[in-house]
């Protein structure tokens, strides 16, 4: 005898599933991010500006989205990866994390705008994703963080570190700070904090 499917444990699990996805692609563009040392270290001022018209072209088509208009490929692509929170509001992630990136290029020597930008790539970016996967245990006060996704942001970032600087003190020290700052329940704005910060303390420690 067949039992029947429980239809809103169907509808949870589409849900749940639909918000993974959403997790994947969103954090797959962070991790896209650490290219961009790369491309400064080709071609430093054409990559700048590249982003920097990135930044003011997605704001464009960000507000004549809020407007009804829709901007082929880049409304669709926003559409797709924005989170609930999101919905109908101007999605500030990509420009937080350009911003980011920006700064820490701008300010701070290559090798050390280096860490903080892989810091945002694989720390950030893989922190939310495991945290979702397989995070049971919330840190209080951090706003549904979790105990694995933290841990993985520590790991990620020691190890993007020690790949620079093969100093395990000092990517110790490093992890440690990007998992403090990924804990905090700063939404969208670790994208402008982590490079900037991450990298100005790797830049003290070497």
């Amino acid at each position: 005898m067949q039992t029947q499917r429980n239809p809103v444990y169907g509808i949870v699990a589409r849900q749940r599933l639909n918000a993974l996805l959403k997790e994947l692609f969103r954090k797959s563009i962070h991790i896209c991010s650490s290219f961009v040392p790369f491309f400064l270290g080709l071609a430093y001022w054409p990559v700048i500006g590249l982003l920097v018209a990135a930044v003011i072209f997605y704001s464009v088509s960000e507000i004549l989205r809020s407007k009804g208009i829709n901007i082929p490929l880049i409304s669709k692509v926003t559409e797709i990866a924005a989170r609930k929170r999101d919905e109908n509001h101007f999605v500030l992630g990509p420009v937080t994390l350009v911003c980011g990136i920006l700064i820490a290029a701008l300010l701070l020597p290559l090798d050390c705008a280096r860490v903080g930008i892989f810091a945002l790539a694989f720390g950030d970016g893989l922190a939310s994703l495991i945290g979702k996967l397989v995070g049971k245990i919330t840190i209080p006060g951090a706003h549904g963080k979790t105990a694995a996704g933290s841990l993985t942001c520590f790991f990620a970032v020691f190890v993007s570190t020690y790949c620079c600087c093969h100093n395990c003190l000092v990517s110790l020290l490093i992890g440690l700070c990007a998992m403090f700052i990924e804990i905090l329940p700063l939404s969208d704005f670790d994208n402008l904090i982590i490079p900037p910060v991450i990298g100005y303390i790797f830049s003290v420690l070497v």
